[in-house]
C-alpha cells in the first residue's frame, strides 16, 4: 500500500489554498550524501497550475497579448490535457511550432519578464507542502533539481526564487542573444527527463538509487522509475494507480483527494510547453519585450 500523508489545508494572505504535510520530519543523516539529490516536476507538483500559463497571463497584464488571447491559450492548453495522448504527430506539431511566439525576443528579456512574474503570480501558488519536501532534501544536504517542459528559463527563476540547485528545462534555439522560435533540442516531457536526469547524475556523480522524485502526472512516470524513491504528489488518477501497485508514498496537497478545479488549466499531456506552441501560432504578438 502507498503511504499518504495527512494534509492541513490553509488560505494564505492571497487567498490562495495551500496544504502541507504534517508528518513528523525524518532525522536529517549523520552527514550528507554527496551521491543523493531530489528531483521535482513543476506544474502542480510544485505549483499550482501550468507555470507557463501564469507566464502568458504576466505577460497579457503587460499587454504583449490581449484577454481574448489568454483565453484561447488556456483553452488550448486544456484541449491538448483532455484530447492529445503522446500521439507522434501531435509531439511533432508541438516541436516545429515551439516557441513560435516568442521569435525575436531577447533572452534577457525573457529572464526579467519572468522574474518580475513569479513574484506577482507564480509564487504564492507554491505548494507549500512540496516546498517543504524540497526543503528537507536541501537540509539533508542534497541538492534539489526542478525538472520541467516549461522553458529553461522560467524554470530557473523559480529554482533561484525558491533557493534550489538549479533546472532542466526545455531550451529555445538563440542566436546573437535572440530566440528564434524553434527549439535546440527535444520537449522536456516523458522519456527526456529521464534521460536528462540520468547524463545530469552522470556528470554530477549521483547515484539514482539513492535519489528522489516528485510528479503529479503519470506523464512522468520514465522519470519516477529512474530513481530509487519516486514519490507521487497531488498524482493524476493514472498515477495514483501505478503508485498503489508498486508502493509508492503518495502526498496529496490538495483540499481534497480529487484535484481541485481551479480557473487555470493543468500541465498539458505533453508537456505545459506543447499547450505553449500550440496557441502560440494563434497569439497574436502585441509588442516585443525592450
Amino acid at each position: 500500500m502507498a503511504r499518504t500523508r495527512r494534509v492541513t489545508v490553509s488560505t494564505d494572505v492571497h487567498g490562495h489554498t495551500a496544504g502541507w504535510a504534517e508528518a513528523e520530519p525524518a532525522p536529517p543523516p549523520s552527514a550528507p550524501d554527496p551521491a543523493a539529490a531530489a528531483f521535482f516536476d513543476v506544474d502542480n507538483t510544485m505549483m499550482q497550475g501550468a507555470s507557463i500559463y501564469w507566464f502568458a497571463r504576466g505577460l497579457a497584464a503587460r499587454n504583449y497579448f490581449t484577454t481574448t488571447d489568454l483565453a484561447r491559450f488556456a483553452w488550448q492548453q486544456l484541449r491538448f490535457r483532455l484530447l492529445a495522448r503522446e500521439h507522434a504527430g501531435d509531439m511533432s506539431q508541438a516541436r516545429d511550432a515551439a516557441l513560435a511566439f516568442i521569435e525575436g525576443w531577447r533572452v534577457d528579456d525573457m529572464e526579467r519578464l519572468a522574474q518580475e512574474i513569479f513574484d506577482e503570480m507564480m509564487a504564492p501558488r507554491i505548494w507549500v507542502g512540496t516546498r517543504q519536501l524540497a526543503q528537507r532534501h536541501l537540509d539533508a544536504g542534497e541538492r534539489v533539481w526542478l525538472v520541467s517542459a516549461a522553458p529553461v528559463e522560467i524554470g530557473r527563476v523559480i529554482a533561484s526564487r525558491l533557493g534550489l540547485t538549479g533546472a532542466i528545462g526545455t531550451v529555445a534555439e538563440v542566436v546573437d542573444g535572440a530566440y528564434t522560435g524553434r527549439l535546440a533540442g527535444d520537449l522536456m516531457h516523458g522519456p527526456a527527463k529521464a534521460e536528462a536526469v540520468t547524463q545530469l547524475a552522470a556528470v554530477e556523480g549521483l547515484d539514482l538509487t539513492r535519489c528522489a522524485a516528485y510528479s503529479d502526472s503519470a506523464n512522468d512516470l520514465p522519470l519516477l522509475s529512474t530513481v530509487g524513491r519516486p514519490v507521487a504528489v497531488n498524482p493524476d488518477g493514472a498515477l495514483l494507480r501505478r503508485a498503489r501497485e508498486h508502493g509508492w508514498e503518495v502526498c496529496d496537497f490538495r483540499t481534497g483527494r480529487r484535484a481541485v478545479k481551479i480557473a487555470v488549466p493543468s500541465t498539458a499531456v505533453a508537456g505545459a510547453l506543447v499547450g505553449a506552441v500550440s496557441a502560440g501560432l494563434a497569439l497574436h504578438r502585441r509588442r516585443r519585450p525592450g
